[in-house]
């Protein structure tokens, strides 16, 4: 029964403007009861680890909670009395897909198990405990070091013939008769380190009494050839991971694609369910553009495009118009993270890469429900949020320090060639503008497209274009200004450009490293005017080949570049490592940060002599896409592709949105555009980057890790030759004034660069990131709980209020409870020192509300170092 469905609608013109929403199970919520054989008694204490307990408690229903033994009064998780918090379906999986947008929808569902029983809750002292009959046990499983004692709660799952209740209070026993459906369950809980526990859930196969059987769909099959290796992970249990099998019905332009989804008759939906509190604040989830509490919504966790508006309008609906869900909604984004923190100070991450969605829509409870047959997590103790990002990365790992060149001075992102690049280079120098180094995107080439220029994705040098190249790099590396370039895991074919020395396509194509179609073919992706194919990074030999492309550019004297994109990974694709799919989808950003950080590391170890300990010879990347793990592996983020808008989902405004709800999860740097980058110039739509945009934006990103412009994009436009010139949108080099501005913000980031270094430093150390949102640092102000993008701190010790609507000139500030010394106003020299008070701050173009510690250390140093740049 249980099949993948996908319609594709890439090619659609004409779409609904108003596409429907994610659709996942409805909460659901049953009963828990005990077996009249369990020896539970009425309050239990076991040990998890050496560092935390379990307690059992059978009043008002029975209820589990976990606490640590330092705390042993402070859960930090606990089940809802007389209710299950394990339950269990089996539906089907519709995704519906539309170049790097994706809808996710559960259909058919069946068999519902929302009661529990508890059996039996387990004590295991060792090894020997845990291999003799406890649990499924595969002897050839290399288990990791366990903290013992573990944890095993066992029981039933099961749901019950139509119109009988299951009353809180009631044996299972005397509800055996009328059950319907039910399957065993396991889920362990174990200590992974002195602030973690690790729980794992998984279902045994269903037993269905006498209800009737689902019928199998049979398809076609197309199955992957049997000589290739297969290395499969196995986890606890030995079998968390099944392998699937891909199979297709009759195809048509909207094609259908069914998958397997475990063995016949299993389980593919757990629901995870535990308490909450109605007041409780829920942060986090990677990096979201347009909430940063997510109390009372859902939160699906998928990578994908973050769409064009996301909600705002006009542009959601002419996107969604012209092509199917391009305008995505307030859930997309390039880089979720199933993990999140509250303001009780509870924590809670999933471990793998299944499908997942967060439902907070209850008041008094949390349920996770996961695409898959397992949920495998853990459960976080900290005092503080930083405390919880440092454990939390302290897992998933933490970035590198960036070069000392990178967080230097601006980053100029450039297009137009040798000569373009030249001529602004002059017009920097002639405004004293730092420059750290220049970001040339279009070094491959541009072509004309349906939707504008757009670049030939074939990664090597276009010297039509840039006639000179090594020569440009060599003049720039005299003046310490390095040259950043652009690839992608994509390579397009390139029939149309006669001068390409290689064709990277036709490569990869003979080496049988790209993601495959139903039919065993090279899988040409669409993607905005072109299709092209995608690297399978599951392939060992993909790494391999790639890593050379990437010394070529080195090898010319590039010391970094943009690794975009990431998030297209088509949910039909078969790939080299035959896991599913969807997994596959989730884990893709990862695997491609990893390659660009492993040539990194092997490149810097090729170095010798002073090379190797000069910090300038370090290599830069950075990314959009990601998931959870993605901070180990990228070294810089960036937040993709905002509008050039003042408004809130997906204007300058979610850029705030995204880097503070991105730096809760460990994504330490991150940054966006100055300016925003997509455009939009349609008969009755129209986005253009005005002037005051732009000098506004240069302000907030001048507090960010990065201050890096971009060249705009033109999305929709009747004429694409518009997209670039400075009449139409603004760019940084457009006039004297935006030239002296960005003169004069670079400088004011260069001003601060004392105390980036220490916080790229603090960040690589802790995961702590540069810019937080003040809940980090004052939890306890519940007026802080409700702070989106009005302000952000960077480290402690500066509070930055940004102006971020058209025509202001002032802003409200607000000094948060909890701070021992007042703030000075960095323009003013004004003291203001009454905590959980707000106050207007007048913030005229090139003056925005700064404020600094009074009398902090990085304070003065700040306001000498604007001084000494005639700032202020």
């Amino acid at each position: 029964m249980s099949t993948l469905k996908i319609t594709k609608k890439h090619n659609k013109h004409i779409n609904n403007p108003f596409p429907s929403n994610p659709k996942s199970l409805p909460f659901k919520q049953g009963t828990l009861v005990l077996n009249s054989k369990t020896t539970l008694l009425q309050h239990q204490i076991f040990p998890i680890g050496k560092d935390f307990q379990l307690v059992w408690r059978s009043e008002n229903g029975g209820y589990v909670s976990i606490f640590h033994k330092s705390q042993p009064t402070r859960s930090i998780w606990s089940t809802i009395p007389a209710q299950s918090f394990i339950s269990t379906a089996m539906a089907e999986t519709e995704v519906e897909e539309s170049r790097g947008s994706f809808i996710i929808k559960d259909r058919n569902v069946q068999l519902v198990c929302h009661h529990q029983t508890i059996e039996q809750i387990t004590l295991i002292k060792d090894h020997q405990d845990f291999a003799s009959g406890y649990v499924e046990f595969d002897p050839e499983i290399e288990f990791k070091p366990f903290e013992f004692p573990i944890l095993l709660i066992t029981g039933r799952v099961f749901r019950m013939r139509k119109n009988k209740k299951v009353s809180s209070g009631e044996k299972w026993e005397s509800l055996e008769k009328d059950v319907n459906s039910y399957a065993r369950y396991s889920l362990l809980f174990d200590q992974k380190n002195g602030n973690q526990v690790g729980f794992q859930v998984k279902l045994g196969k269903p037993n269905l009494g006498s209800s009737p059987k689902v019928t199998p769909r049979i398809y076609r099959g197309f199955d992957r050839k049997s000589s290739r290796p297969r290395r499969i992970r196995v986890r606890l249990w030995g079998s968390f991971l099944r392998r699937r099998r891909l199979v297709t019905d009759a195809g048509n332009e909207e094609e259908n694609v069914a998958m397997k989804d475990g063995e016949y008759g299993s389980f593919n939906r757990i629901c995870f369910t535990y308490s909450s509190e109605k007041s409780e604040r829920f942060f986090g989830f990677g990096e979201q553009f347009s909430h940063m509490d997510f109390k009372g919504r859902k939160v699906p966790i998928f990578v994908q495009e973050q769409g064009i508006g996301r909600g705002d309008q006009p542009i959601t609906f002419a996107a969604n118009l012209v092509s199917y869900r391009a305008g995505g909604d307030w859930s997309t984004t390039y880089a979720p993270s199933p993990f999140y923190m509250t303001s009780k100070m509870k924590s809670l991450y999933l471990e793998g890469y299944d499908y997942s969605v967060f439902d907070l829509t209850q008041d008094d409870r949390v349920q996770i429900q996961i695409r898959g047959d397992c949920i495998e997590g853990r459960i976080l103790y900290g005092n503080s949020p930083s405390e919880l990002i440092e454990q939390f990365t302290e897992s998933i790992g933490r970035p590198p320090e960036l070069p000392d060149w990178i967080i230097s001075g601006a980053v100029v992102g450039m297009q137009g060639g040798t000569n373009a690049v030249r001529r602004v280079w002059e017009e920097l120098v002639a405004h004293d503008v730092p420059i750290s180094s220049f970001w040339l995107q279009d070094w491959v080439g541009e072509r004309k497209t349906v939707i504008g220029s757009q670049l030939w994705w074939n990664w090597e040098v276009d010297e039509t274009r840039y006639q000179g190249w090594k020569q440009l790099i060599k003049d720039l590396s005299s003046r310490h200004i390095k040259v950043m370039t652009y690839c992608n895991p994509c390579l397009a074919p390139m029939d149309g450009k006669p001068d390409a020395r290689r064709n990277l396509f036709e490569e990869a194509k003979k080496l049988d490293i790209l993601v495959r179609d139903k039919n065993g073919e090279a899988y040409m992706v669409p993607n905005t005017a072109f299709d092209v194919g995608m690297l399978d990074l599951t392939h060992p030999n993909a790494a391999i080949w790639f890593k050379q492309i990437l010394q070529d550019m080195v090898d010319d004297g590039v010391r970094g570049w943009m690794a975009d994109f990431g998030e297209g990974l088509p949910v039909d694709a078969c790939i080299y490592s035959g896991e599913d799919p969807i997994s596959a989808h989730n884990r893709y950003p990862e695997l491609w940060a990893q390659i660009n950080r492993e040539f990194t590391e092997e490149w810097k170890k090729t170095l010798v002599g002073k090379e190797k300990e000069d910090p300038s010879e370090s290599l830069v990347f950075f990314m959009r896409a990601g998931f959870r793990n993605s901070p180990k592996w990228a070294m810089l983020f960036w937040e993709g592709d905002q509008m050039v808008s003042w408004q809130a989902n997906d204007g300058i405004k979610s850029a705030v949105v995204g880097l503070l709800s991105s730096g809760l999860c460990g994504y330490a740097f991150n940054h966006s555009d100055i300016g925003g980058y997509c455009a939009v110039n349609l008969p009755f739509i129209k986005y253009r980057r005005d002037e005051e945009l732009l000098l506004r934006w240069m302000e907030l990103n001048a507090f960010t890790t990065i201050f890096r412009t971009h060249e705009l994009n033109l999305v929709y436009s009747k004429n694409s030759e518009q997209g670039n010139k400075p009449s139409v949108n603004s760019q940084f080099y457009s006039n004297q004034r935006t030239l002296s501005h960005f003169a004069r913000f670079a400088k004011v980031y260069k001003a601060w660069k004392f105390y980036r270094v220490q916080l790229v430093k603090e960040a690589s150390q802790k995961g702590l990131p540069v810019c937080r949102h003040l809940f980090l640092h004052y939890p306890n102000d519940d007026h802080v709980h409700n702070l989106t993008y009005e302000q952000f701190l960077v480290g402690e010790e500066i509070l930055v209020v940004p102006t971020l609507d058209k025509h202001r000139k002032s802003v409200k500030a607000y000094f948060p409870v909890g701070e021992k010394c007042g703030w000075e106003h960095i323009w003013t020299g004004n003291i203001y020192n009454i905590q959980g008070s707000e106050a207007s701050i007048e913030a005229p173009i090139g003056y925005p509300a700064i404020f600094v510690k009074d009398g902090s250390v990085v304070g003065e140093n700040f306001l000498r170092n604007l001084r000494e740049y005639k700032i202020l």
